[in-house]
């Protein structure tokens, strides 16, 4: 009986038909309802027909190391050979796979998130990706498209990345095209914006994340500083060259043990210099990577494979030192992190270190007296707080890449060589507040927890969730000097690193494949799409193509699998061979195996040994019976049902070079013979007994026993046929029934082909493939046959596809696949190695009516349309076994619903999480995959989001970590700690100025938004640290210049005291000396430096001036001068830390004015400035005028909540146009509740408004 094939292979989803009016979802576009009939009752069965387009991935090429990218978007990507993964960090899944470049990843980059999103510029997954070609593809994740191609040059792109400050623009890439070339796209269009020519090879850049205008090239010579980079313009200047010596040379070396290491430090050459180093001292810059810190301002860290290197680039000199010890793994790649100055290392072996940058206690030596060797000199010093465990590197087994969660940054995922990426997550341990639980006597400072979640101060009975990111895990390094501040609460954290997901990928190819038996209407109850893939290793791996993940992995044979056969849905036939001996023989391995159980048994029994290798193994038709081909050995044909051997075929027995079982059989007419015997058994059975008493009982006993037996094995053993061919291209007929087995005809060779390699019988139609690539297509019903020449050698192997009348034909030939028409007989797709592929295909088999898996030599196993094409696939079309949380793949507008109904629920008594029970008109569909996307919510974020305690401000700060959006994080994590601190500043005193709360200082990775007191003390921890390293007058003049603007003047007397007579500013600085300690406030004295001062700097000396203006205490025109010369960012610095209030204020104000202009565009920083200052009115009106209504109103919200500003006449109005502007903003989102909630809080201005909103609601039942 020809299997009834449903037409596509189908999953089946839901067992029972949902009665109607039950909650969940409506059935997805691609299912369909299955009605089965049987014993009387209908069961309705929902049936998922797509199985869809995917790729299986397997070990990376060496060539991918440094492609890899954690997003804001919270998902990873890495390349592997030539495609682009996507991963999903939180559930362990690959969500995607993109499939265009033709050559090798070398680096992928996720878009930054910098900017404020709408629906004209919403969550949208880009991602960048450059190939050793050069072409770079900028892809829309989600929809597995190519946003735009860029290809300007043939060389590997050497680094890449995003613009981040996204102001101006959202679309701007910087790209290093080899060997000397930076080039800026835009990357929306594909434009070249400028390109600029350096004298060196580039190697790699990094931008400063605290100046645009900063870039860091690193050489193959040194580093070249850019100062002048603009989006708008190439750099006008060639860069600041500097070269750097190898620490190689310096003692760290030559000292084995750690304290040697420590002594070493204290004499680190200057790492930085301008001149060339002659060749003896450097022989090669062996710098692994360049990064400048997030963390602080002006810092940059080199890595090299023994040491990473901190240096401060405002003395160019190295202030920390991470050294290995002699018996440790060397560093690979190091993270820095930015909410806390802390380094993510890994290392060799594959083990990834958190490094914590140590608080400095000691004091500081104040006279220039010698300091003992053996005291270590103050540096940055990291203290090793954690570590992974390692992995068991081999040849072939190596660490490849790490990356780390950029908006969270406490976990790391490592991605290794042989396609696995295991996810690392740092876990805090709080320790008990006992004294000997403290690491007393330990060099290592302990860590503290830190006293506030997401911005706001909390108790101890509050609930937080430390784990959340790595700023909530610990609190910051005490500053220099200060005492542990006494907080009653402030408990001792211990981190470890746990392993929270793993993905593995394809073993080393070589591959075989084949896919379990086609789905029909009497197994659609347990079918399950299963493709079993044998490995070079012995192992087969059975993966579910819905899902695509493993389903099971066997280790089944010691040898590579050469084939695999199924037996049924359960159960599948491997073979595999041993490399062969002298005499050609080898151990053949066959193995039946079952699925569910996993049980193996030698399906040949003790047979196997020194024989000639399998060459083939074919399962009948009705999966009864097997025939064995051997290389130089007779067939055998065995019973698979019982495991035994049926027929050896004789010595002279031809040469097998094909072979394939005939689709029809006798089981039809055996069916009803059966019947009718059951039929009889019946009648006599009803039958009266008088008559049965008349009937022969031998006759119904027999019959009985016949029917029972036939039951207990659920099999009649059918006739079945199957022809094979020769070395001259005979074609043999033979018959099995039972256990015999019958010669039939044999056809004359044909002419016109050579050996004939392949055979693939259906229906009526037999196919043949030679060694010269010619096919023949015999129609047996019309006695008709045609041969067609391909013209592509020896065909390898032929496929009919599955489903009753599915004539399609799929063909492997060396170079590549076909797939053919028997009907027409023509062909419908080809792909070919080396012209539309890069990879050269090893299998090949259907994996459904419409859907063909190739195996390939880059280790990846291909599922494809019929067409052959490579293609992406979207996200929500898969069926991935968990849900996963990711609203950039909702449409637009749904993603900003899913952020206003997480954001603000103030129409709710209480906050909920099921968006079905609000007023919002959408479709059912829609719903449902918001619904999908709340619930994939941690259970720990949906209490904290349930939580009437949790403030608005610290939701507004964890809906901007759950979107990934950097930009919202940023500005709500400076408001929520400004607008706590002038609360509380008004709580206790009535003035304007803000009391500073000494226990959570802002973050110093905020720099200038700091409060005052804060940035001094770190400022004054930064110099010192400067001067206790200087080596040389340059440095120690720059550390003088430094502690006089800092108000230091004493300090900076010794420094300038201490000049050598030789050195030509010897004079100047001792008359600068004097000048310093003998300054009176006299009236003078006090205008006469003025004018000395003003003179220095309109002619051209500013630096100077600007020091003698903060001599007499004049910093305030100091500032001016400093903003009039465009020195806005020193300006800044020195308002800091050396102006009162008010003062600094007025200057800061002067700088947002500027951050503001048209030229300048940074209307983003200049809002954070504006908060800092306090200045809440004039944030709320720039968010108004920017359009950002949604933040606007909830800003002013937070701050109506925590009475920084009042209303009254005067911004009554504005208040008022706000609200009204986020009602229409939500009515324009469908939130009817909220809108007419903001409308009627704008009073007047809303009024209109509320009467459309309560008009329709009228008009408009709740859906």
């Amino acid at each position: 009986e020809e299997h009834r094939d449903m037409p596509r292979s189908a999953r089946l989803t839901s067992c029972l038909h949902r009665p109607p009016g039950s909650q969940g979802p409506p059935p997805a576009r691609n299912e369909r309802d299955l009605l089965l009939c049987g014993r009387g009752e209908t069961m309705q069965f929902t049936v998922n027909i797509k199985l869809s387009a995917r790729t299986l991935t397997g070990t990376l090429n060496g060539q991918n190391r440094g492609a890899a990218d954690w997003g804001w978007q919270g998902l990873i990507a890495h390349g592997c050979h030539s495609l682009v993964l996507i991963i999903d960090p939180r559930t362990s899944q690959t969500i995607q796979v993109l499939e265009r470049h033709k050559a090798n990843v070398v680096k992928v980059k996720w878009a930054r998130e910098n900017y404020h999103h709408s629906i004209g510029s919403p969550y949208s997954l880009r991602l960048a990706s450059a190939d050793t070609v050069g072409k770079i593809i900028v892809w829309d994740v989600a929809a597995g498209a190519a946003r735009c191609e860029i290809q300007e040059y043939t060389k590997p792109i050497q680094d890449m990345e995003w613009l981040w400050n996204q102001d101006a623009s959202r679309d701007l890439l910087l790209a290093i095209h080899p060997p000397n070339y930076i080039v800026l796209w835009n990357a929306d269009t594909g434009t070249k914006l400028w390109k600029k020519s350096y004298a060196e090879n580039i190697l790699s850049f990094s931008f400063d994340p605290f100046e645009l205008s900063n870039l860091a090239l690193l050489t193959s010579e040194g580093i070249v500083f850019v100062s002048d980079f603009s989006p708008s313009k190439p750099p006008s200047s060639s860069g600041k060259k500097v070269y750097i010596s190898s620490p190689h040379s310096s003692p760290a070396h030559t000292k084995p043990a750690a304290t040697g290491a420590k002594k070493a430090l204290n004499r680190v050459k200057i790492l930085i210099t301008n001149e060339k180093p002659n060749a003896e001292s450097v022989t090669l810059n062996d710098c692994l990577q360049l990064s400048y810190l997030p963390s602080k301002r002006n810092h940059m860290l080199l890595l090299y494979p023994r040491e990473i290197l901190i240096l401060d680039l405002e003395v160019n000199q190295t202030v920390g030192i991470v050294a290995i010890e002699r018996t440790g793994a060397p560093f690979l790649q190091v993270i820095p992190c930015r909410q806390r100055d802390a380094l993510f290392c890994l290392h060799e072996n594959g083990c990834i270190t958190l490094r914590i940058r140590r608080a400095n206690s000691n004091s500081l030596p104040l006279s220039n007296e010698e300091q003992d060797p053996d005291q270590p000199v103050q540096e940055l010093t990291y203290d090793l707080r954690c570590q992974c465990d390692a992995i068991r590197v081999t040849k072939t087994v190596r660490p490849f890449n790490m990356v780390c969660c950029p908006i969270n940054e406490h976990s790391s995922a490592l991605i290794v060589s042989d396609g696995r990426v295991m996810l690392w997550e740092l876990k805090s341990n709080l320790l008990g507040s006992k004294p000997y639980y403290s690491y007393s006597g330990s060099t290592v400072s302990p860590l503290y927890c830190p006293a506030s979640f997401c911005g706001i101060p909390v108790g101890t009975q509050q609930k937080k969730l430390p784990d959340l990111s790595l700023d909530n895990m610990i609190g910051q390094s005490i500053a220099v000097g200060e005492e542990q501040p006494n907080v009653p609460y402030q408990q001792e954290v211990q981190l470890k690193f746990l392993l929270t997901g793993l993905l593995s990928g394809l073993p080393l190819p070589p591959f075989v494949i084949r896919m379990c038996p086609p789905l029909t209407t009497k197994n659609i109850k347990n079918y399950q799409p299963l493709l079993a893939v044998g490995t070079s290793n012995g192992s087969v791996l059975v993966y579910h193509l819905t899902s695509g993940l493993v389903h099971k992995e066997l280790s089944i044979h010691s040898c590579e699998v050469k084939g695999i056969e199924w037996a049924s849905l359960a159960s599948f036939l491997s073979f595999a061979t041993s490399t062969p001996n002298n005499l050609g023989l080898v151990r053949n391995e066959l193995q039946l195996v079952d699925l569910p159980t996993g049980r193996s048994i030698a399906f040949r029994g003790e047979r196997g040994n020194d024989e000639s290798p399998i060459e083939m193994i074919k399962v009948s038709h009705l999966k009864q019976f097997l025939a064995v081909v051997f290389k130089d050995k007779p067939l055998e044909l065995w019973d698979v049902r019982t495991c035994t051997l049926l027929r050896e075929m004789t010595k002279n027995f031809p040469a097998v070079t094909a072979l394939e079982w005939s689709p029809t059989h006798n089981l039809r007419s055996l069916r009803k013979k059966q019947l009718a015997v059951r039929e009889a058994v019946a009648r006599q059975t009803v039958g009266s007994d008088a008559e049965a008493s008349n009937i022969e009982s031998p006759m119904i006993s027999l019959l009985q026993e016949a029917e029972s037996k036939a039951e207990i094995s659920h099999n009649i053993s059918a006739r079945e046929h199957f022809i094979f061919t020769d070395n001259d291209g005979q074609v043999f007929h033979l018959t099995v029934e039972g256990n015999l087995v019958k010669d039939g005809a044999r056809i004359p060779p044909d002419g016109s082909m050579g050996t004939i390699t392949c055979l693939a019988w259906k229906a009526d139609v037999l196919i043949l493939g030679d060694v010269d690539g010619n096919v023949n297509f015999w129609d047996l019903k019309a006695r008709l046959s045609r041969g067609i020449p391909t013209h592509r050698g020896w065909v390898k192997k032929i496929r009919f596809a599955p489903g009753k009348g599915n004539l399609k034909l799929l063909m492997m030939f060396n170079d590549g696949a076909e797939v053919w028409d028997t009907l027409e007989v023509q062909m419908v797709s080809s792909i070919r190695t080396g012209r539309n592929v890069n990879y050269k295909i090893l299998d090949i088999d259907w994996c459904s009516s419409d859907k063909v898996v190739l195996a390939s030599d880059d280790g990846c196993i291909r599922v494809l349309e019929i067409a052959m094409k490579s293609a992406s696939y979207r996200i929500d079309e898969q069926d991935l076994t968990d849900l996963l949380w990711c609203p950039y793949l909702l449409l637009p507008r749904s993603c900003l619903v899913l952020k206003a109904f997480l954001l603000h629920q103030p129409w709710n008594g209480q906050y909920s999480l099921d968006i079905m029970q609000i007023h919002y008109s959408e479709s059912e569909e829609v719903k449902f995959l918001m619904l999908e996307q709340l619930n994939s919510i941690s259970y720990d974020i949906q209490c904290l989001l349930l939580d009437p305690e949790f403030e608005m401000l610290q939701r507004c700060s964890l809906v901007a970590r759950l979107f990934g959006d950097e930009s919202e994080l940023q500005f709500w994590t400076v408001a929520a700690h400004y607008l706590y601190s002038f609360s509380k500043g008004k709580e206790l005193i009535q003035l304007n100025a803000v009391q500073e709360s000494q226990a959570s200082p802002l973050d110093i990775c905020y720099d200038t938004l700091c409060e005052n007191s804060y940035f001094q003390r770190s400022q004054i921890e930064r110099v010192n640290l400067q001067e206790a390293k200087r080596t040389t007058y340059d440095h120690t003049r720059k550390c003088a210049d430094q502690l006089l603007l800092l108000g230091q003047t004493d300090r900076a007397v010794q420094l300038l005291l201490e000049t050598s007579a030789e050195n030509p500013s010897y004079y100047c600085d001792s008359l600068k000396a004097c000048l310093v300690t003998t300054i009176t406030s006299s009236g003078p004295s006090q205008s006469t430096i003025k004018l000395v001062a003003t003179n220095m700097i309109a002619n051209g000396k500013l630096a100077e001036g600007v020091q003698l203006l903060c001599l007499i205490d004049k910093a305030e025109d100091a500032c001016r001068y400093l903003q009039t010369y465009g020195e806005w960012n020193r300006a800044a610095w020195l308002a800091k830390v050396r102006l009162n209030t008010e003062e600094c204020a007025e200057v800061l104000k002067r700088w947002v004015e500027h951050l503001c202009s048209s030229q300048v565009n940074q209307k983003s920083k200049a809002i954070l400035v504006l908060l800092s200052l306090g200045c809440f009115n004039k944030v709320a009106e720039m968010l108004y005028s920017m359009r950002y209504f949604d933040r606007a109103a909830l800003f002013l919200e937070a701050c109506l909540n925590y009475g920084v500003v009042e209303v009254n006449e005067n911004t009554k109005k504005f208040y008022n146009a706000v609200y009204a502007d986020y009602a229409r903003y939500l009515k324009m989102l469908n939130l009817q509740e909220g809108a007419i909630l903001f409308a009627t809080k704008a009073g007047d201005a809303g009024a209109e408004l509320l009467k459309d909103l309560q008009q329709s609601k009228e008009d408009k039942p709740v859906s």
